[in-house]
């Protein structure tokens, strides 16, 4: 087995979700600041590991009064549990390129499997800025993944009935992963 050590890039990664709204299109919002690790394994992706935390109060929707409603105890209660944890448990190699994860989210305290279809998008040399000086060349990758989870799983429950049928908020949402890793020199 031969692993090499990567970091994810905070200003490069981002946690995501989208849910339906009002039964008649989605709102998107994202974790930024995504910090975390991973130990990757080229010749044998199934040795391969990864792990995340996200500051649950970096929520960003683009409406300033949703954000403050997600993260009180409706929804991620970030007073009370300030972060979101991923783990991957196995990946299961698809293609040259697509992979199959299982992993475990933890959102406010509660710990479920999720299952996370991930795509390679490429390993280049580039440079590395601090303030105006290039101290590169360092070796980035980038991953995105997706996949839906059930938010009741997580206790993430609030809702409202709509008067003609139908609800606020959809049960199922969609998760995305666009992860950008630096290579640990």
């Amino acid at each position: 087995m031969s692993t090499t050590h990567w970091d994810f890039e905070p200003g490069h990664t981002e946690a995501g979700f989208r849910a339906r709204h009002m039964m008649v299109t989605y709102v998107s919002g994202f974790f930024k600041d995504v910090r975390g690790s991973a130990e990757i394994d080229f010749d044998d992706p199934r040795n391969s590991s990864f792990e995340a935390t996200a500051d649950t109060a970096n929520l960003w929707t683009g409406e300033a009064a949703r954000d403050e409603h997600l993260r009180s105890p409706d929804f991620f209660d970030v007073e009370k549990y300030p972060t979101l944890f991923f783990k991957s448990t196995s990946v299961e190699q698809l293609s040259e390129t697509e992979f199959h994860v299982h992993a475990e989210l933890t959102i406010k305290g509660i710990t479920n499997p999720v299952a996370l279809d991930a795509r390679f998008l490429g390993r280049w040399e580039t440079p590395w800025w601090e303030g105006d000086e290039d101290k590169g060349p360092k070796t980035r990758l980038g991953i995105h993944a997706s996949g839906s989870v059930n938010r009741h799983d997580w206790g993430v429950s609030w809702q409202s009935a709509l008067d003609m049928g139908g609800v606020v908020v959809s049960d199922n949402v969609d998760a995305i992963i666009n992860a950008e890793l630096i290579r640990a020199d």
